[in-house]
């Protein structure tokens, strides 16, 4: 199984980063789904509440589905913020949000099943390797912000054990619509109720909504069990607090939904031990539980998200308008901004001729000094030149630098 499992390529697109920069260059790197710390820290309250925990001696081992005043205060919380209603006993933490999904996939799915899911999206070819399972990918494309539609999903519905949803999406910054979402709850309520009839294994919804706090210019996030209660008995979401409060570092991340399944996944992660650590768990439940204070919080860190992503996108409009073949969709959520750059068979100015994705972000890196990530890396094909721009390590004061390096680059193709 290691012998097949490949690599991240956003890793390798980062260790040819690191590569350079010892090399003496200056690259901007816009790969990371990650916060440069300085630039945007977590919470002073957050960060207060888990020294606390520490110094108070919460140091052995949390309980296994997750220290019972966090998934209290997660129940809470989830209400308080117009979110699903889910007990305590809904709901599991662990060490961040991969051990979960990687716990959901291993829980409902028997080597060989289906696992369905659009592409671009984040990892999701990786868990069904881990857990011997069938793909199906559905493309989506730029004019719906590739976000996937019934009518796409329709077709593959019936052979998968597996749906798996993102949104807001990584790597696209774009988020459903209610009606989009609407549509799709339909398809797999109409898909259980004949598989249920059949005394069939019905087919499962994950939802990853891990960056769900972090929605812009009007647009909300919307939850299948909002619109369709009944998607309550199939399906698990994934949430935590490393996205919305810059909190990557601290490995705090839950699930919830179906009991029974919350139940199993617990039971398979304590022989994993992917535990968050006691004293952050606690130093959370404390922190969400001020629920103004996070919300003050969570304003601030969105103004700043935004106006990262207000700042490139406006400035590739403006690229162009001035006839570069570049464009990029309205951020909508979480810290990535979708940027097309349609440069096929073009000409670089050292003679290399760009007639792939992957060619376009080499050439990115190497003559114009800007790392971004080819959609290929969440599962598209080579010749969709669109691409993932991260802001969690930028200050402001760079994009200009960052945009005069990309139009001179532009500038010298022929």
């Amino acid at each position: 199984m290691s012998q097949n499992l490949g690599g991240s390529e956003i890793l390798n697109l980062n260790t040819k980063v690191n590569e350079l920069t010892q090399k003496g260059h200056k690259i901007f790197n816009l790969t990371i789904g990650d916060f440069d710390s300085k630039i945007f820290p977590i919470p002073e309250l957050l960060k207060n509440t888990v020294i606390n925990a520490y110094q108070l001696g919460h140091t052995n081992y949390p309980s296994a589905p997750g220290e019972p005043s966090l998934r209290k205060t997660i129940s809470s919380f989830l209400i308080q913020s117009g979110g699903p209603e889910f007990s305590e006993n809904q709901i599991l933490v662990a060490s961040g949000a991969r051990p979960l999904i990687y716990a959901f996939y291993k829980t409902i799915l028997d080597p060989g099943d289906t696992v369905l899911f659009p592409v671009p999206s984040w990892n999701n070819d990786a868990y069904s390797y881990l857990n011997r399972s069938c793909t199906v990918l559905v493309p989506t494309h730029p004019k719906n912000n590739f976000m996937p539609t019934a009518r796409e999903l329709s077709p593959q519905l019936s052979k998968a054990s597996l749906l798996v949803l993102c949104s807001p999406l990584n790597p696209g910054g774009t988020v459903f619509e209610t009606a989009q979402l609407e549509e799709i709850c339909d398809l797999i309520l109409a898909e259980n109720r004949q598989r249920l009839s059949e005394k069939k294994k019905p087919l499962y919804l994950l939802y990853d909504s891990i960056y769900w706090q972090l929605t812009f210019g009007g647009k909300k996030f919307v939850h299948p069990v909002l619109i369709r209660p009944e998607m309550t008995d199939f399906m698990i979401s994934i949430d935590g607090i490393s996205k919305a409060y810059a909190a990557t570092g601290l490995r705090v991340g839950w699930a919830y939904g179906q009991e029974d399944v919350v139940r199993k996944m617990a039971a398979l992660l304590t022989h994993i031990g992917a535990w968050a650590p006691k004293p952050e768990q606690i130093g959370t439940a404390e922190f969400l539980s001020q629920f103004d204070e996070v919300q003050k919080f969570l304003d601030h860190h969105k103004s700043k998200v935004l106006k990262r992503l207000n700042a490139f996108y406006h400035a590739f409009k403006q690229l162009k308008s001035e006839g570069f073949q570049v464009d990029a969709i309205q951020p909508e959520g979480a810290l990535y901004l979708s940027v097309n750059l349609e440069l096929k068979n073009k000409i670089t100015a050292l003679g290399k001729k760009l007639d792939s994705a992957r060619a376009v972000a080499d050439w990115l890196l190497e003559e114009v000094s800007v790392a971004l990530v080819p959609f290929y890396a969440f599962g598209t094909d080579e010749d969709l030149f669109w691409f993932r721009l991260s802001v969690g390590r930028v200050n402001t004061e760079e994009i200009p630098f960052i945009i005069e390096s990309l139009r001179n680059g532009l500038s010298q193709l022929k």
